[in-house]
């Protein structure tokens, strides 16, 4: 399958500190991709770079088919190419419903003939109902976002992100403060998304790891340490010395 990113050659240094080290990673266009890593091992400036937060000293960012490079693009244009990131922290409106946070995120036309606005809005309602459907929040589309749970709020976060339709989704430590049965339906919630879309998860929980059952990629010091499935990467002396065993 050929890669929707490819990352390569990446090194960034903050105060004399090398983040990311000569960092090379390929995304497919479909499928699940967990990273994990020790605390400082580049996890999140990874992400950082991806997103157009952080530019990096050295290296190439490439997207898509039209081997774009992201290196030149803003955050806004980065997302508008179909990158959606979910941070650790849910942000949703907390006091918009849940239908209302969905609309929120919804990409609407924008052309100069978008006046079939009824039929438009019948459209959009039907996509609300689906992603609430997906998320497992259909139940709870009059409710106040505020008033969902940790887990609930993670899922409606993800059905923001996937109302724009990203082709890449970036998210960062969806299990941590999730129940068992949130964390089990946030498992199914990522592996149906990675049907149609490439998702990248960074996770420190190796059981949840272990749920999502796709190829892992452990970072270490801002470079890969190991790639392959979970059972192969624990298998690792050096993965264990540098990470497993502490």
């Amino acid at each position: 399958m050929s890669a929707i990113l490819e990352v390569s050659g990446v090194s960034v240094t903050f105060d004399g500190f090398r983040a990311i080290n000569n960092l090379s990673i390929s995304i497919p266009e479909t499928g699940l991709r967990a990273i994990i890593g020790p605390n400082g091992a580049g996890k999140t400036t990874f992400m950082d770079i991806v997103t157009g937060k952080t530019k990096p000293d050295e290296g190439r960012v490439i997207w898509g088919e039209k081997s774009v490079s992201l290196l030149g693009l803003s955050e806004s244009a980065i997302a508008q190419a179909g990158i959606g990131r979910k941070f650790q922290k849910p942000t949703v409106f907390e006091a918009q419903s849940v239908r209302d946070n969905l609309a929120m995120a919804l990409r609407a036309p924008r052309g100069p003939f978008d006046v079939l606005r009824a039929r438009r809005s019948r459209r959009a309602d039907d996509r609300i109902r689906d992603l609430a459907e997906e998320i497992g929040l259909a139940d709870a589309l009059p409710r106040p976002a505020g008033e969902l749970s940790h887990g609930q709020k993670q899922w409606l976060e993800i059905g923001m992100l996937l109302a724009q339709d990203p082709r890449l989704l970036l998210v960062d430590e969806p299990a941590a403060g999730m129940t068992p049965a949130e964390r089990e339906h946030t498992t199914d919630l990522l592996k149906r998304a990675a049907q149609t879309r490439a998702v990248v998860v960074i996770e420190h929980d190796m059981e949840f790891v272990r749920r999502l059952d796709c190829r892992v990629t452990v970072l270490h010091e801002g470079a890969v340490l190991a790639e392959g499935s979970l059972d192969h990467v624990t298998r690792n002396q050096q993965v264990i010395d540098v990470y497993l065993g502490r």
